[in-house]
């Protein structure tokens, strides 16, 4: 397409000078050449050729067909695009700058109640304990394990008992630190510290930063890394063995999967790194298996700043820990805790 070259100037340029993720990228990316590939079927052939007409009818069409998240996403996108041909000599004008943005409504983030997050622990092979994110103590007395409720067969299926101990981890870190499913899935073995109970995740824009974690999350990821992990590496290394010398690498995630085995902190079932829609799988998978409401790994992020806040942590602390580059979006979950306040004051208090 006419369009294709001009894009790609235009990803380089986020790569090199945004510090975006590589997903923001794609996004950006698909969402324009989406709007230029419509103005395309409606006779545009050069990017000089586009009008602000143009570009509201395209908006016009995707307003037919989109929720107004997703379209408010895509202008921004296009917005950016056509930013970028204007101020860079491209174009003498910028057909994209008086595109508004709709109205989102504001809504609160979901999150599950402190007794849904114990049943979800639960579940995933851990006794509840109250104040699992953001207290210490109470994380430290609940470190009993259950293995009521396990199948039996577990026993003699070394993988069965890999993949739960791998879910167990899974599920007990994105409670205990609040990363983001992307982030988990990038963790590599050396980003863990165990004496100091910290990771090293590398967030959006490769920003790093260090986030605490809890006993019981501590124990689990000790138990999946010494006891589950070796028996899903050792599938991919059998899988490999296999395939060597036919020149496949099986790639995983953009690295070999030698390195990808070596290095990642999760596994999929093949051995090679976890990916975001496995784990997406696994936490719809525990949590209709706990009874709780179906929720997202990024509804378990909610969570924990929630219960954080709840608890009394720091507003500016919990921002560093998520990873909000701006307070005004972790102060949305202060929003959740004065609602679940009021409602519990209009519950107990007689003169509510």
């Amino acid at each position: 397409m006419w369009y294709e070259p001009i894009l790609g100037k235009y990803t380089d340029y986020l790569v090199r000078n945004r510090g975006l993720s590589a997903n923001t990228i794609k996004s950006y990316r698909k969402d324009t050449e989406q709007c230029l590939h419509f103005l395309f079927l409606h006779g545009i052939t050069d990017i000089k050729a586009v009008s602000s007409d143009g570009l509201r009818m395209w908006m016009a069409y995707e307003s037919r067909n989109v929720a107004r998240s997703s379209l408010a996403r895509k202008i921004v996108s296009v917005r950016g695009f056509f930013e970028y041909l204007y101020t860079h000599g491209l174009l003498q004008s910028n057909p994209a700058q008086d595109l508004g943005t709709p109205k989102l409504p504001k809504t609160l983030p979901a999150v599950l109640t402190k007794k849904q997050a114990d049943e979800l622990m639960k579940v995933s092979g851990e006794e509840p304990s109250a104040g699992r994110a953001g207290n210490s103590q109470a994380q430290a007395a609940g470190s009993g394990r259950s293995r009521e409720g396990e199948s039996p067969s577990r026993a003699d299926d070394p993988k069965a008992e890999a993949l739960f101990l791998r879910n167990d981890a899974i599920i007990e870190l994105l409670y205990a630190t609040g990363i983001r499913v992307a982030e988990l899935a990038g963790l590599d073995l050396t980003d863990i510290d165990f004496s100091s109970r910290t990771l090293r995740v590398t967030g959006k824009g490769n920003k790093q930063r260090v986030v605490p974690f809890g006993v019981p999350a501590c124990r689990a990821l000790d138990r999946w890394l010494a006891e589950g992990r070796r028996l899903l590496a050792a599938r991919r290394q059998a899988g490999n063995a296999r395939s060597a010398g036919s020149g496949d690498r099986h790639k995983a995630d953009g690295k070999s999967s030698v390195q990808d085995a070596g290095e990642a902190v999760f596994l999929g079932e093949r051995g090679g790194r976890i990916n975001q829609r496995q784990v997406r799988d696994i936490v719809h998978k525990l949590a209709h298996q706990a009874g709780v409401p179906d929720i997202s790994p990024h509804a378990l992020r909610h969570s924990a700043a929630t219960h954080l806040l709840d608890g009394g942590a720091d507003l500016r602390e919990v921002q560093e820990m998520l990873g909000h580059s701006s307070l005004a979006t972790t102060q949305r979950y202060t929003h959740v805790s004065m609602e679940q306040l009021t409602r519990k004051y209009e519950q107990a208090f007689p003169r509510a």
